[in-house]
């Protein structure tokens, strides 16, 4: 299945479910949907990045946070963050819950992410091989060095990702502290 075909879970604000859609009519319609995202950081507090593949039906080649995805209708959050890991990345994290948010953002073809997002947080300490239909590049990055890139060049980053390192530093920067204790 194309993960365009594939099909979001519609929420309310209170993420309580009110059906599913396809995830290319949801992103069209700007329907609120549940989402996950997380955020890897290594041993120093570098978080690491993905280039999203160029065959992404939307954002295509532009940077963001470790791995963005959906959950599947009954599927948990947490057990939807470790099984895009694996699908993206071709690697196994130990993942810890960190705040719940919505946000709404263009995301370009008249498409729109409107997404009660679930955020994880774990700590990897090697460069994964992602999927090459998943996301072309991997990276570390140092917290300020992102803010500073976002600025620079806001083009080559994904929409949302942006949002998220506005709206959510410091609980960013308290992620990458406790993801450094966590075992790898």
């Amino acid at each position: 299945m194309i993960d365009s075909e594939e099909e979001v879970v519609l929420v309310d604000e209170n993420d309580r479910i009110l059906g599913v859609e396809p995830k290319l009519s949801a992103h069209r319609s700007g329907a609120l949907h549940r989402a996950i995202s997380v955020f890897a950081f290594n041993g120093r507090g570098e978080m690491l990045l993905q280039r999203r593949a160029a065959r992404k039906y939307h954002s295509p080649c532009l940077w963001a946070n470790t791995c963005c995805s959906h959950p599947r209708l009954g599927e948990s959050a947490i057990r939807a963050a470790r099984r895009r890991v694996r699908e993206e990345l071709n690697c196994n994290l130990r993942l810890k819950k960190s705040i719940q948010f919505i946000y709404q953002t263009g995301v370009g073809a008249d498409l729109v992410e409107h997404e009660y997002v679930h955020s994880f947080f774990g700590r990897i300490d090697f460069l994964p091989e992602p999927r090459p239909e998943e996301a072309s590049e991997v990276r570390f990055v140092s917290l300020p060095l992102v803010v500073q890139e976002i600025r620079e060049q806001p083009s080559i980053f994904a929409p949302w990702f942006g949002i998220y390192m506005s709206r959510f530093y410091p609980q960013l920067s308290a992620m990458s502290l406790n993801a450094s204790s966590l075992i790898a």
